[in-house]
């Protein structure tokens, strides 16, 4: 049964199945075994600088240095954070670029650094990685934000499944948008799952279990690190899709469209849109809502997905 509550913000939550009263499961996360920074003079223009090493080229040291702008803080920020080591960890992990010697990584240019509050929450840098055999620059321009969760939310009513989107501001796309609820990791934990449920709640005000979270990227090949990368090319960007399903009533449904979620105090403005499933694959552009119907599709279709409870 679904029911209305009233959190310490005045503003709904609608609890489906029981509320969880146990810790949040934290999931594994790779560790960085970077080298010691091994600091270098600054560059001629006085910009900060650094070096480190790669175990695949271990007499190639690789050079850092700042853009002009970039200060000191930002640019220590930056070479430490685990956006920047993430991304080096890749490059000679399975399938990396490194690491097979085929190429060389011999600098990196920091080029913009946006803090969320004590954070780095954006990274913008140039890599520039060479190819051994034909001596040719590989494009390597990155932004960097890190890991992402997404949420595909199906509410079966009367026989009608409906899907729970968001509608927000998207200003790099300069349009509204229809969204899945989703949100970046907001440390090094690999809290997938925890994250997944927090951004549901705060942005549409629905409180769910994590044990009847159904991670939809876990049924990709191990191969894949189970991840999906939707914009590869420009972007570091790995999201882990969840799935939830459950059956409430009617007036549920209609409580939700509409409703205002998202935390003001961090510029969100959204509005709860609810659409019925067969038509969601048409309603929206957003990327992460069309995975996740391929996933969800191809999972139910072969049988991967636990029943619907009653």
């Amino acid at each position: 049964m679904t029911r209305p509550l009233q959190n310490s913000s005045a503003r709904r939550l609608l609890f489906l199945s029981h509320p969880i009263t146990a810790p949040a499961i934290f999931l594994p996360f790779p560790s960085h075994n970077l080298k010691p920074w091994r600091l270098m003079s600054t560059s001629p223009d006085s910009r900060p600088s650094d070096s480190f090493s790669l175990s695949s080229q271990p007499h190639h040291p690789v050079h850092i240095v700042a853009a002009p702008g970039v200060t000191e803080s930002h640019f220590r920020s930056a070479v430490e954070s685990s956006l920047f080591r993430n991304w080096v960890k890749n490059l000679e992990g399975d399938g990396g670029v490194l690491a097979n010697g085929a190429a060389c990584l011999k600098q990196v240019l920091i080029q913009g650094v946006d803090m969320f509050g004590n954070r780095i929450g954006f990274l913008k840098f140039r890599a520039d990685i060479f190819d051994n055999k034909t001596g040719k620059k590989i494009p390597g321009i990155v932004f960097a934000r890190g890991p992402a969760v997404a949420v595909l939310i199906l509410l079966y009513s009367e026989g009608v499944c409906y899907a729970i989107l968001t509608e927000q501001a998207r200003v790099p796309a300069g349009k509204f948008l229809l969204e899945l609820p989703a949100g970046m990791l907001d440390d090094d934990k690999g809290d997938f799952v925890g994250t997944a449920v927090r951004e549901v709640e705060e942005e549409t005000g629905i409180k769910l279990n994590i044990e009847d979270m159904v991670d939809l990227t876990s049924f990709l090949d191990p191969s894949t690190g189970c991840r999906i990368f939707p914009s590869p090319g420009g972007c570091d960007e790995e999201i882990s899709v969840f799935l939830y399903r459950g059956r409430v009533e009617k007036e549920i449904i209609d409580q939700l469209q509409g409703t205002e979620g998202g935390l003001l105090e961090h510029g969100e403005l959204i509005k709860v849109r609810v659409v019925p499933y067969d038509e969601l694959w048409r309603k929206t552009p957003d990327a992460k809502v069309l995975m996740a119907v391929a996933l969800y599709e191809m999972a139910e279709r072969n049988g991967l997905l636990p029943p619907l409870k009653a």
